[in-house]
């Protein structure tokens, strides 16, 4: 017997993954997308025998459905998706969904910055430990269809707001919370306390056999986690304040306290570099603890992990001058990290589609460590406005080439030419990762 019918809003990866799911465990399957599939999703629906339609969507193959599961970039705010809610039928996320069918152990990680690099960092760990592991969602395959095609005993699920926002029985047994600061507010009405409890939902089904895992040097978080109760057991992590259970940093050692064992290693260690990623590996560190991996083999991973694609990436030493891909900062405090860990004079290209940036808390970075700003943008009146007083030298380019040339030739032996552009990157290329290969491209063009 068909079971009921399941519709999936959106044809990229998660919505695909979404669709195989559900077709192997028997529904019946459409899926709908207003703009073009690509042709590789087109060709694996086919091959899996996936009804599907593009460049619309029909309210009457929709609106039967028994369970919707939609797209993170569909706002729930749309007519079709209030409607469907009125209609009583259910509207979950890619995430929640692929949940209900498996019982591997599930490590979440959701943050306005450092998802990608913690997740990998702990996968990368959890690989060295020889486990049944997929690192899943935001970063590689989406966790419905990795469930689909080969369940795993542990999944690290890299967690956006808006697949946190689509779920209704997700219970990560680990959640990680790494910071807060104001990003895509156009989805909540304008309301960083919206977004903060989009956060903090990843804790929302939480029990006390559970572990919630965050920074106790983020103020929003500080001042937002009384009143989320949170059921889990607490582990914070500081790079000041110690704890009976959780991380610190002291005298340039990270400690990890859990359950009176204790892991130690010097700062100087890790693979990655800048006070992000020591707040990062606290992360990773405590996720190892709790499964008690070998101490070794959490201080392995720690030490030869290296940085991801367009973060903090580096790309060429070119006549002492050395170029970091940083593409994938969209937004102002995962600049503000990038700025923070450079230690030569930089030139920074900067620029992009604006979400309501507000570079106050750039400028003293600025004012220590740039010596010129190349804007790669559209619109780049805010960004002079915010730096002139700050920086001698600021100047418009209108494509990757021409910035990267220009840093080139305003750049000195011993500088740092740094992409990390603070902005989306919708205005001149197709992505961040567009954007960070085409920088790549211009640099070794030189």
């Amino acid at each position: 017997m068909v079971k009921d019918r399941v519709v999936i809003l959106g044809g990229g990866e998660s919505g695909v993954g979404a669709a195989f799911l559900a077709k192997r465990k028997g529904y019946d399957v459409f899926l709908s997308d207003k703009g073009v599939l690509s042709d590789k999703y087109k060709a694996m629906l086919v091959k899996e025998g996936v009804d599907f339609e593009e460049g619309q969507h029909t309210s009457d193959k929709v609106f039967n459905a028994t369970t919707v599961i939609k797209s993170p970039g569909i706002p729930d705010h749309i007519g079709m998706i209030i409607e469907l809610k009125e209609k009583g039928i259910e509207v979950v996320s890619e995430i929640e969904w692929a949940s209900r069918f498996t019982d591997g152990t599930i490590i979440g990680i959701t943050g306005s910055n450092g998802k990608t690099t913690t997740t990998a960092w702990i996968g990368h760990m959890m690989h060295k430990a020889e486990l049944d592991v997929a690192v899943v969602g935001n970063i590689g395959k989406s966790f419905a269809m990795q469930v689909a095609e080969q369940d795993k005993a542990y999944y690290v699920i890299e967690l956006s707001s808006f697949q946190l926002d689509g779920i209704t029985s997700f219970r990560p047994d680990v959640a990680i919370l790494l910071n807060i600061t104001p990003d895509h507010l156009d989805r909540y009405n304008n309301d960083f306390n919206q977004y903060i409890d989009s956060k903090f939902r990843i804790a929302m089904n939480q029990t006390a056999e559970d572990y919630f895992i965050y920074c106790y040097d983020d103020e929003a978080i500080q001042q937002s986690i009384g009143r989320h109760n949170v059921k889990a057991m607490t582990l914070p992590f500081s790079d000041h304040e110690s704890f009976e259970n959780g991380a610190w940093v002291d005298a340039g050692q990270i400690f990890i306290h859990l359950n009176k064992m204790v892991f130690g290693m010097s700062i100087s260690e890790l693979g990655l570099h800048g006070k992000h990623n020591v707040y990062n590996s606290m992360a990773s560190s405590i996720v190892g603890r709790i499964f008690d991996l070998k101490k070794e083999t959490i201080r392995e991973s720690m030490t030869d992990f290296k940085s991801l694609e367009h973060r903090l990436e580096f790309v060429a030493k070119i006549k002492g001058l050395e170029f970091i891909n940083d593409s994938k900062a969209t937004n102002v405090n995962s600049t503000w990290y990038a700025l923070e860990s450079m230690s030569k004079p930089t030139v920074w290209i900067v620029g992009g589609v604006d979400k309501g940036n507000d570079y106050d808390a750039l400028v003293e970075l600025v004012d220590e460590k740039v010596k010129a700003i190349v804007c790669l943008g559209q619109d780049n009146l805010k960004i002079h406005s915010a730096f002139s007083k700050h920086v001698d030298l600021i100047v418009n380019t209108a494509s990757m080439e021409e910035a990267v040339n220009l840093s080139h030739h305003l750049g000195a032996e011993g500088d740092t030419i740094l992409l990390s552009p603070a902005c989306a990157s919708f205005d001149m290329f197709e992505s961040y990762e567009d954007r960070g290969r085409q920088f790549k491209g211009a640099v070794r063009a030189i």
